[in-house]
């Protein structure tokens, strides 16, 4: 199977922090397939360390309130690009990210509230009939 996997997860450091989520879970699960990473922040251009974003009304703002969501949404298009052409059947994302959450993100206020709601490229993912998987529901009967 062709599992694309959000890269912080694999270990590389594309966090908005400069840091990663590294996640023996993850390892473990994807052994045996071929593993596509991304991470489609870095793939619209935007720098690592970056200023943290938040899905604000729709639109991808950081917390010095610059809109960032071209840089987002074409990050999301050439990551889908890639997983699509790479033949994906999963993808497992990093929690709450306003590109990745699959299951909820942060409000938009940057005081770490989350609410119900899916990243920019989630939701092109989702569309696609791509199977989600959220990295905190690995070992959850997956």
């Amino acid at each position: 199977m062709v599992i694309a996997v959000s890269a912080c997860l694999l270990g590389e450091n594309c966090k908005y922090d400069g840091g990663n989520n590294l996640s023996e879970k993850v390892r473990a699960y994807c052994e045996g397939h071929e593993v596509i990473p991304i991470c489609p922040e870095v793939m619209g251009g935007l720098p690592t360390p970056r200023i943290p974003a938040e899905i604000v009304n729709g639109i991808v703002i950081n917390k010095e309130g610059r809109i960032v969501d071209r840089e987002f949404r074409s990050g999301a298009e050439a990551a889908f690009r890639k997983i699509t052409e790479a033949g994906a059947e999963a993808c497992i994302l990093q929690s709450r990210s306003p590109s990745c959450g699959v299951k909820e993100v942060y409000d938009g206020s940057f005081t770490g509230k989350k609410i119900p709601g899916m990243g920019v490229f989630v939701r092109m993912v989702k569309d696609a009939g791509i199977r989600l998987i959220d990295v905190e529901d690995l070992g959850e009967d997956v």
